[in-house]
């Protein structure tokens, strides 16, 4: 598998069931982007059900570390606020700040899983690390230039690939 392909694709990040996707896959772990995985880039929200799918995998036994490239100081504002710890400016691909995230949870490569919506930073860096890679389709569209740009690069990449539908979503044949 090339270090590009996401182990696995949803919709967004609340199409992740947290017994199932994650911790029936030995995945207790999770290190979390923020911007358009978490918290949209085209209004700085959280959506209420990003919220309370938090909520509830926490609630489950899911660790989380936020784990961001961005280095504002409203990304530590934002991880205290939802009580997270945080690896900021992280430099996603390299390995560094996956390695520290790990270290803040405690956590050990096979229980991990990256969850981002870029396949250059979050899955690339994840599999450079030795974890699994969840991908989710980005919350909005606005994003920042250089990240748009890379984003016709990785439709080329995924292909005809499409997201994994949410749990009790009709699919239609």
């Amino acid at each position: 598998m090339s270090i590009f392909q996401p182990d696995r694709f949803f919709a967004r990040v609340t199409s992740i069931d947290p017994e199932r996707d994650l911790l029936d896959a030995g995945l207790s772990c999770v290190l979390l982007d923020i911007d358009n995985t978490v918290r949209s880039r085209a209004d700085g929200e959280v959506p209420r059900d990003v919220r309370a799918w938090l909520a509830k995998a926490r609630g489950a036994g899911v660790s989380f570390c936020f784990l961001s490239n961005n280095w504002h100081a409203d990304v530590h504002r934002f991880a205290g606020e939802l009580d997270l710890p945080i690896v900021a400016k992280a430099c996603k691909p390299l390995p560094f700040g996956y390695l520290r995230a790990l270290r803040k949870l405690g956590a050990k490569r096979p229980s991990a899983v990256a969850v981002g919506d870029q396949l250059f930073t979050d899955v690339a860096g994840a599999h450079l690390v030795g974890i699994k890679a969840y991908l989710v389709v980005p919350l909005a569209e606005a994003d920042l230039k250089h990240t748009l740009m890379l984003r016709g690069l990785e439709r080329g990449l995924m292909g005809s690939r499409e997201p994994e539908p949410a749990p009790g979503a009709a699919v239609c044949e």
